[in-house]
């Protein structure tokens, strides 16, 4: 993969080649913050990723209950996932 740096002023035919546009250089892995995401999080997106996948869109009315599903463990929540696979007949 070819990255970019920002144009400097010793090199300005970089800047008329890219519009003066630049890409950012890519993060360095030791300077990431540390972050863990909830499970319940990962529940709730996961289980949004499933209902899109099937073809079932959310009403806003359903966010609570999508809520309180993720806080389920997650062995309910890999029975729901199979269930709707099943409904549904696609695989992940």
């Amino acid at each position: 993969m070819h990255t970019m740096t920002a144009p400097t002023a010793a090199d300005p035919a970089r800047s008329r080649d890219t519009g003066g546009d630049f890409l950012l250089q890519p993060p360095d892995p030791a300077e990431r913050v540390p972050s863990r995401i909830d499970p319940a999080d990962l529940r709730r997106l996961d289980l949004l990723a499933l209902l899109t996948a099937a073809g079932i869109a959310p009403s806003a009315g359903d966010r609570a209950a999508i809520e309180r599903l993720s806080e389920l463990p997650g062995s309910v929540h890999t029975a729901l996932h199979r269930w709707l696979e099943q409904a549904y007949g696609f695989c992940r």
